[in-house]
């Protein structure tokens, strides 16, 4: 891929945190083009490309949208994948993977079509297979009514792998829904955060690093880094740019778990991530936990009893979370989510819900309430 050529991109995101990477687009100066369920489209160079891989806190992947063209049968197919230009993003010996949906249209057989794809890639490359190797850059193609969309994937694994999770809990909270969480919140690290149930410490973590202004790809790969236009002077120069404008973080992060399990691990994550400083986590139940003074924002994510069980009356269980919520943080903005409405109602405080997004394809709405 040029520097210097304008190409098409395309953030996938979380059901529910479209506007929020699309503002996070808008920070890095880039203009969201199309704003749409499951993503943002924008345009921009490869500084851009990188940029948004190393910045964006709540997009999943980055696609460069490499063609798009209509096909009815698989001749054709095989005829306009051929002639695309793969040599700008896979090198003769890097293995590819391909993801393929399609609806409504005459091309409705997806592994088929994948090996039609496959076949014009290698023929294209000049080689006679796909060789085996790992990290396979992903290939997507899209086909709805006969309209055929081919995008290359230059994130390599999921962008919410930001390097410092190795130790995770039973239903693990993803790190882009927690930093999509804060942000959809408005907390911006000029106030305390506080987890009671904190799990392997996704949303203090997150928090730190929002904080902090640090660039959540700061410790990671990307597939674009195997690729033959792959500029690491470029890549270097963000970077450095990015560890510039770190800050320290005065204010607390806290958080705490019952489970000793969780508080290794966040307490692994924690040192990993280099926010030992400004986080702080306890092994101790909510009913143990002191009262917090001053304000600030309390968020969690309690078990809903879909993935942990919460025995044979979950709305006791929500009812003393309410009581053990507001004594422990009175005065502080309360934020929690949950699939089940009628559990968070069953904790007595005045919550609204602000939100619907997707936490690992369950449906739960993002709920608010003053302390």
């Amino acid at each position: 891929m040029d520097h210097r050529s304008t190409e098409n991109f395309y953030a996938v995101v979380s059901p529910g945190l479209e506007k929020i990477c699309a503002a996070e687009l808008s920070a890095l100066e880039i203009t969201p083009q199309d704003v749409t369920a499951g993503g943002v489209a924008f345009t921009g160079r490869l500084r851009d490309l990188y940029l948004t891989n190393l910045w964006l806190r709540t997009a999943s992947r980055i696609l460069v949208r490499f063609a798009e063209f209509r096909s009815r049968d698989f001749p054709d197919l095989y005829r306009r994948t051929y002639r695309l230009p793969w040599g700008r993003f896979i090198r003769p010996e890097t293995s590819v993977s391909f993801r393929v949906t399609c609806h409504s249209s005459r091309l409705i057989h997806t592994t088929r079509i994948a090996e039609t794809v496959e076949s014009a890639v290698n023929q294209a490359l000049g080689r006679s297979t796909n060789p085996i190797g790992k990290n396979p850059q992903l290939v997507m193609v899209r086909i709805v009514d006969d309209e055929v969309v081919i995008s290359i994937d230059s994130s390599g694994e999921l962008l919410h792998r930001r390097g410092y999770r190795q130790s995770v809990t039973a239903a693990p909270l993803r790190e882009t829904l927690a930093a999509g969480v804060l942000m959809l919140l408005g907390w911006n690290g000029t106030i305390p955060l506080a987890d009671p149930m904190c799990g392997s410490g996704s949303f203090l973590l997150e928090g730190a690093l929002l904080a902090r202004h640090q660039a959540p790809g700061l410790n990671r790969s990307f597939a674009f880094m195997n690729w033959p236009g792959y500029r690491e002077g470029l890549w270097k120069l963000l970077c450095d740019e990015a560890q510039r404008i770190e800050v320290d973080v005065p204010l607390a992060i806290s958080g705490a778990d019952e489970n000793p399990r969780a508080i290794a691990a966040a307490k692994e994550n924690c040192q990993r991530s280099g926010a030992s400083d400004q986080v702080v986590i306890d092994q101790r139940p909510i009913s143990e936990q002191p009262v917090h003074d001053g304000l600030g924002l309390v968020v969690c994510n309690p078990p809903y009893g879909k993935r942990l069980d919460l025995g044979e009356n979950p709305g006791l269980y929500y009812a003393e979370l309410g009581q053990q919520l507001q004594r422990a943080y009175p005065g502080w903005q309360l934020a929690m989510i949950c699939s089940n409405p009628a559990l968070v109602k069953a904790t007595g405080l005045p919550f609204k819900q602000i939100a619907s997004l997707d936490n690992g394809g369950l449906t739960v709405g993002l709920f608010t309430a003053s302390g």
